[in-house]
């Protein structure tokens, strides 16, 4: 390794300082003319480069430009800079070639705004009432507390459930009937695992809970939604369970109308079918009291899972099952020995935070502010886009924006240039969908006897899916100004075809 530094024309060779002098990128000539010197073995491994004071006096260049140029070929590994030691060439034998992808300057190297769909604002969760529950919990707690975990998951934490899902969901059911669980999605491979398949989903779901199940060898098949929720008289008796999100339907919005309520009970009570019910975000009703759940009106046919995640945070891995008695041991045992899935600190938390009143306070805040989110996107949007009828409204964590046919797509490229993350409706449609079969069976005919279902197909939709609980406070007006540069404009009439002229 030398230890006096090579000059420019060694660097460069005879042509490139011509090159340098002309009106390029002058930062850019200098870095392609050090990197070809390495690669052509004029500069060897280990060679000492001039400092970029020396160098940018000898090409006439700004002392910058040629920092600039170090400090960006000792990111890509060309070169190696050491406090003390200089700028050298990089010991290497083979220099790898970098990679430039083209960027357009305009568009966003990342989403500025994030208003997608599932995630409540990490900077709400309540962290002085956790951790004043997670003091009292410890001290309290016994010592069987901190051995094997029990796979039916800590007392304390499903008698609180027991209580609050009894109080505010209409649940029922004794704490020997709720399972915990790390969220939805492990409760679901569970039920997966216990139950089997075929199961019948909604149209419009949460693909990743399909593709568990599939992953479980259970396949779906879909159910159309329309403004009443699922249409369940599509079920037949060769369905072993049903995936349904009833208090609001994911992702359309509207709870599952009552006399379709009573259908799917009457279904799994007639073939011993079971109802999953998805209670993912039905604490957030807006206008006026939650819908119940479903699991009230038959404990033995319907499993209600539930989850943390949107009001708390989806980081503390803490979901439930509330289930028939015949599928609690079945369900146990699939779970494992002991428990692997869920923290028994934090169920210990939790259990203080419900029974404290802590968590009603914090649902309570969070639905004020979740209201207040979406009563100022459906102003923007009666103020900037009134053409774009917005859905879903009533509950949730999110809304749906209608568009016209065959603008979605258009529009969800739209959102990604304003550096905008939003999601199109038909992201959310089950791949089965584009031919939705329909019941012939006896069980199909009595529930369509009293359904308030029409029997043509709902024809499928443009949309987009707008989260409204994600971004912080002060970005979400922007947030909301970049959603509404992305829509599309009034669609222009159609013109009535010409009539034929009338007979003489």
């Amino acid at each position: 390794m030398t230890d006096s530094w090579v000059n420019s024309a060694e660097i460069l060779g005879s042509d490139l300082p011509l090159e340098l002098s002309g009106t390029g990128n002058r930062r850019a000539l200098l870095m392609a003319a050090l990197r070809e010197a390495v690669r052509s073995g004029r500069l060897a491994p280990g060679t000492r480069l001039p400092p970029y004071r020396s160098l940018a006096a000898d090409l006439g260049l700004a002392r910058n430009t040629v920092a600039d140029a170090y400090a960006e070929l000792v990111a890509e590994g060309w070169l190696a800079a050491r406090q003390g030691s200089g700028t050298r060439v990089a010991e290497r034998a083979v220099p790898v070639t970098p990679v430039h992808r083209p960027r357009t300057p305009e568009r966003p190297a990342r989403p500025v705004h994030d208003l997608v769909q599932g995630q409540p604002d990490p900077s709400v969760f309540p962290r002085t009432a956790w951790l004043a529950s997670a003091r009292r919990a410890l001290a309290a707690a016994p010592d069987d507390a901190f051995g094997p975990g029990d796979p039916h998951g800590r007392p304390e934490l499903r008698r609180a459930l027991a209580g609050y899902l009894a109080r505010v969901r209409g649940v029922r059911a004794a704490p020997e009937r709720i399972v915990l669980c790390s969220g939805a999605a492990h409760g679901l491979r569970l039920l997966a695992e216990v139950v089997g398949g075929p199961w019948a989903a909604e149209e419009y779901g949460l693909p990743f809970h399909r593709e568990i199940l599939a992953s479980h060898g259970v396949g779906t098949r879909p159910l159309g939604v329309d403004a009443d929720g699922a249409r369940v008289d599509g079920l037949t008796r060769h369905d072993r369970a049903v995936l349904l999100t009833p208090a609001h339907q994911f992702p359309t919005g509207g709870p599952l109308h009552p006399a379709r309520r009573a259908a799917v009970v009457d279904w799994a009570r007639s073939t011993g079918g079971l109802v999953v019910e998805d209670d993912y975000d039905g604490e957030f009703r807006y206008d006026r009291q939650p819908v119940g759940a479903v699991q009230g009106l038959d404990p033995e046919h319907v499993v209600l899972v539930g989850s943390v995640s949107k009001s708390l945070s989806p980081a503390l891995r803490i979901g439930w099952m509330v289930l028939p008695q015949r599928l609690v041991a079945p369900v146990v045992a699939a779970k494992g020995e002991r428990e692997q899935f869920s923290s028994a600190t934090e169920q210990l938390t939790l259990a203080d935070f419900v029974e404290s009143g802590a968590y009603d306070r914090q649902v309570r805040r969070m639905r004020q502010r979740h209201r207040r989110r979406r009563d100022q996107l459906v102003a923007a949007l009666h103020a900037r886009a009134p053409h774009v009828r917005v859905t879903g409204i009533a509950a949730g964590l999110h809304a749906v924006l209608e568009l016209p046919p065959g603008t979605e797509r258009s529009a969800v490229r739209a959102a990604a240039w304003q550096g905008l993350a939003v999601e199109g409706l038909g992201d959310y449609r089950h791949p089965g969908a584009e031919h939705p079969s329909r019941s012939t069976g006896t069980a199909g005919a009595s529930l369509r006897s009293t359904s308030t279902a029409a029997t043509s197909p709902v024809p499928h939709r443009d949309g987009l899916v707008v989260g409204y609980a994600t971004p912080a406070e002060s970005a979400y007006p922007e947030a909301l100004d970049a959603l509404c540069r992305s829509l599309p404009p009034v669609s222009p009439p159609v013109p009535a075809p010409p009539q034929p002229p009338a007979a003489p």
